[in-house]
């Protein structure tokens, strides 16, 4: 079974369609969405349909802080520009998009993994895993040997063995990581919808269950189109100009 792993869309359609096609020619089997599908982007409406139809029965999807803040209309704690976005989204959405974003589960376990979208130490405080120490902080927040996670736009990879402190390092571009089963580890997903490793391709990962191998993809996508969309929805145009640096 291949699962792909979808993070931080951020209302960004052209980005969402290209990794999906990406995921398909690669035989996923299985989606899980690890929230963030909304905020920045000009297409929430689209994106939130989207997900449910590909997660239906079997897939996982995980609330997100922008998920939380769009479907109340509040932005506790966000820049002036996500503030914006937030306010936009959710007048955009219709009552059933708002309620599907507000009862979304905050984590998900099952097998040997953890689905979360920041930190598993507290989830609801939307930590972020940007180094050793904190991925260290959230490997020891769980039991389970694989957790997966977004939230910081930048792909990021952590292992720790027992009686160790975490390790982490950058992965390539689709090589495969044989994931040892003696280590625990922690896959920090890169953005599809908005990256921000100066890489303006956008990222998802594609776990192979029966070979224990996580493998981080980049995808091109039609980034004019979906500038374009945002100054037309009169959204801050910085949100449409980073999409081009990765940034």
């Amino acid at each position: 079974m291949r699962i792909a792993f979808i993070s931080d869309i951020h209302a960004n359609r052209e980005a969402l369609d290209a990794c999906v096609a990406h995921a398909r020619r690669h035989g996923v089997d299985r989606w899980v969405f690890l929230g963030d599908l909304v905020g920045y982007g000009a297409d929430p409406s689209y994106v939130v349909d989207k997900v449910r139809e590909l997660a239906g029965d079997s897939g996982v999807v995980i609330k997100g802080n922008h998920d939380a803040a769009a479907a109340s209309g509040v932005a506790d704690s966000m820049n002036e520009y996500a503030t914006a976005a937030v306010i936009w989204t959710y007048d955009e959405l219709d009552d059933d998009a708002r309620n599907y974003l507000r009862t979304l589960p905050m984590t998900v376990e099952e097998d040997d993994r953890l689905y979360v979208h920041s930190d598993a130490t507290r989830p609801d405080e939307w930590r972020y895993v940007a180094d050793a120490p904190s991925a260290e902080r959230s490997l020891r927040a769980t039991e389970k040997r694989l957790t997966f996670c977004g939230h910081i736009h930048v792909p990021q990879l952590y292992h720790m063995a027992p009686q160790k402190p975490a390790v982490g390092f950058k992965p390539q571009n689709g090589a495969p990581v044989p994931l040892v089963a003696s280590r625990k580890w922690l896959m920090v997903q890169g953005a599809v919808g908005q990256p921000r490793d100066h890489n303006p391709a956008a990222a998802y990962g594609l776990l192979d269950v029966k070979r224990n191998e996580m493998s981080y993809m980049r995808v091109p996508y039609d980034i004019e189109g979906a500038a374009r969309k945002i100054h037309a929805a009169g959204l801050p145009q910085l949100l449409a100009a980073r999409l081009f640096i990765g940034r």
